[in-house]
């Protein structure tokens, strides 16, 4: 979403999140430029710092402390982020290939992408085996390996690298379980005189075993096999052996060196001045250095400079990395070593530098100043401050009007007189008809929560089929309906691309066709869809349930928090990404599996929970008891809704649909707005355990939450 009053010109993307491109986020953030759309690809939500990962293999930090969020620190910088493993970048069309979605174009990118240990050369590696870089699958196989109770590791390469990591999981682990280093030279080549003893010293004092001059051969699920037929007791292997470039990049023409990225001192690549490379996948022409964290760090600035400085016509300054540098090694329990001109010192204190720098570091990350609400102006209409609310406008669902205003406005409509239209009260969509033929349709738009056009268009899709699915038919067609914030005419023709790619790929996936539509400039993206569907008996509606009926919900609740949350950086990236993925995800199939048994339905949306179980019910005449603790719930809504973290219409939510029942931050979720919510189906005492047991077996997180029950009054009663 665009904040500025200006429009969007150019597109840069920067590939990976690593910590040059995480620290120009944060400086971006500070000083945005006008016309710029920064886009960050990274296939997780989080990136670890690995200054900080010999910590927390031996245990002194957890996976939260060295993980840096990238959603917040996007959010921050008015990016979007991508999830995703880059696969490649088609120069010519200045686009990068995305695993999972669709080519992203790029005016200037950027490379950050780290290295990796990967040894595929080595029978068994990819099967048995973990590398050290990427540091993100490697640190959850570590942990892992402790919660199965442990066993004997090794590591595959002698360098500093590898025996940092040999030192610490023998911390991790105690003394007992044996720990083995094989290098194919002797340990530590390149090492300084002083560092090497001292680490060597190391490595007897903690009883691992070192082998070195030797090659390995196989990797079995239990143990290494060497070049001369020795077996290594190994339940966990590990690559740390070298630098090594991921394969794609040398597919892209860039000019490489054993691999790596050629730039210059500018930090643009040698031979195409529209591609940056910073961090290990780089190497510098002018002024080539170890592959280590520091240059990644300092040359950000530079990096955030120059990439400005091609967005408008200024002049490239050059980096100037430092000949030597501090190398700080962990030595597995709390102390470490310090190496600096061939001069080496150890001990607990250097210990507690190292950490200092370290938590430093990631304390920049993390802190980031708060958005600012817009200020009223001095002279202004009475009410102006009660419109704009506390906090700003949630997107999608949590942007939507409320069911009080909707229902005063609805009941003030003349009744129609059309015999081909049937409306039932509550419903999303109407039925339309003569005789036995039947036809849904329904629409739905939403404003854009998410900085991703083709994510966003994704989940609005989906979001849109959820009314016909309720009624148990299935997609016919489609109509878009796309607003468009202020871009250039190439970044038009960049958003509806990806726009239309990911609904065509939703509608076409269920059948459907996009028939046409509308599109426009405004302020923001809103996205929306009017769709028809077919259904195969009679339509499905809100007034079948019966008493006794159980209630299946096909999926959690809590989009609305997560994302109010997220808009103010408030949210754990991961929490973030799980929810996204899930409501990208189609429910085609759970909504076919229910339409066969059900006796009344319809999708969890704006209402939230209870606004929309308590339709269902006064449709049906019948009341609604749910059990709170069955309700599944997305991962960090809970603890967000425990702060006092809601979405805009909670307030209204919770006035139009009263619950009888506790008070607590679960319950406080039954109002929670949702966005491509879950399908809530009444099913027979009889039917309900199947069908709950199919829909999960279909990977969906369902649940039955109670019961409808005949009472006088329609409630909701929750124990």
């Amino acid at each position: 979403m665009n904040n500025l009053p200006f429009p969007l010109t150019r597109d840069v993307v920067l590939i990976g999140g690593g910590h040059s491109h995480a620290l120009l986020l944060r400086t971006w953030g500070m000083n945005p430029l006008p016309g710029a759309r920064l886009t960050v690809i990274n296939p997780s939500a989080t990136a670890p710092y690995t200054g900080m990962l010999p910590g927390f293999v031996a245990g002194h930090y957890s996976r939260d402390d060295l993980e840096i969020d990238l959603v917040r620190l996007a959010r921050f910088a008015g990016a979007r982020i991508i999830f995703g493993w880059a696969t490649g970048i088609d120069r010519n069309a200045r686009v990068v290939q995305i695993d999972g979605h669709a080519p992203v174009a790029y005016d200037i990118a950027s490379l950050d992408i780290g290295i990796t240990s990967t040894m595929p050369e080595i029978p068994g590696f990819a099967e048995h085996a973990i590398s050290a870089k990427p540091l993100g699958p490697y640190s959850m196989r570590w942990s892992r390996h402790l919660e199965s109770g442990g066993g004997p590791v090794s590591v595959i390469g002698g360098g500093i690298a590898g025996v940092e990591l040999a030192l610490a999981m023998r911390h991790a682990m105690g003394p007992e379980q044996p720990v083995t280093i094989v290098e194919t030279q002797s340990a530590l080549v390149g090492v300084g005189t002083a560092s090497h003893t001292l680490l060597m010293s190391e490595i007897v004092t903690q009883n691992i075993d070192l082998i070195e001059n030797a090659s390995v051969a196989q990797i079995e699920p239990d143990h290494v096999v060497l070049n001369d037929g020795r077996k290594v007791l190994s339940k966990l292997t590990v690559g740390a052996a070298g630098a090594r470039p991921f394969p794609w990049l040398a597919d892209i023409g860039l000019d490489l060196t054993d691999g790596f990225v050629m730039v210059d001192d500018t930090l643009a690549s040698v031979n195409d001045p529209t591609i940056f490379a910073v961090g290990d996948c780089a190497h510098s022409a002018a002024s080539p250095r170890p592959k280590a964290g520091v240059f990644a760090v300092r040359a950000a600035p530079v990096l955030n400079d120059n990439l400005r400085a091609r967005l408008t016509g200024g002049t490239l300054r050059p980096f100037k990395p430092q000949s030597h540098y501090l190398k700080l090694v962990s030595l597995g329990r709390k102390a470490a070593l310090a190496d600096k001109w061939d001069r080496a010192i150890h001990g607990k204190w250097v210990w507690r530098w190292k950490d200092h720098i370290d938590q430093t570091f990631m304390k920049k990350l993390d802190d980031l100043p708060k958005m600012k609400r817009p200020t009223l102006p001095r002279r202004h209409t009475e009410g102006m401050a009660a419109a704009m609310g506390p906090k700003p406008l949630c997107g999608g669902c949590g942007s939507k009007v409320s069911a009080s205003v909707l229902d005063e406005v609805l009941r003030e409509l003349p009744l129609h007189s059309r015999d081909d239209v049937h409306l039932v009260q509550g419903d999303d969509a109407a039925i339309l008809g003569k005789g036995d033929e039947r036809q849904i349709i329904t629409t739905d738009h939403l404003r854009a929560f998410w900085n991703d056009p083709w994510m966003f268009a994704r989940i609005a899709a989906l979001h849109a089929l959820g009314d016909v699915w309720a009624m148990g038919a299935a997609p016919q067609a489609a109509l878009a309906q796309i607003t468009l914030p202020p871009l250039s005419a190439d970044l038009q023709t960049r958003w509806m691309r990806e726009i239309m790619a990911a609904a065509s790929e939703v509608f076409q996936a269920e059948g459907a066709v996009i028939a046409g539509g509308h599109s426009t400039i405004g302020a923001e993206l809103v996205i929306g869809f009017t769709v028809t569907g077919l259904p195969k008996g009679k339509p499905i509606t809100l007034t079948g349930a019966q008493a006794g009926d159980q209630i299946l919900l096909t999926r959690p609740i809590g989009t609305g928090v997560l994302m109010a949350a997220e808009m103010e950086s408030d949210a754990p990236g991961d929490n973030i990404a799980a929810a996204l993925k899930t409501m990208s995800t189609s429910q085609s199939d759970a909504a076919q599996r229910l339409a066969a048994t059900a006796h009344a339905m319809t999708d969890v949306t704006g209402f939230g929970l209870a606004g929309h179980l308590r339709r269902m019910a006064k449709a049906s005449g019948l009341s609604a008891d749910i059990s709170l603790v069955d309700i599944p719930v997305y991962d960090g809504a809970e603890a967000l809704a425990e702060r006092g973290i809601r979405s805009s219409i909670w307030n209204e939510n919770r006035t139009a649909h009263p619950v009888n029942g506790p008070n607590s931050a679960r319950a406080d979720l039954l109002f929670d707005p949702q966005t491509a919510g879950g399908l809530l189906a009444a099913l027979s005492p009889k039917d309900a355990p199947q069908a709950l047991n199919d829909i999960r077996a279909m990977g969906h997180q369902a649940a039955l939450i109670g019961q409808f029950s005949q009472r006088d009054e329609f409630t909701i009663r929750t124990r």
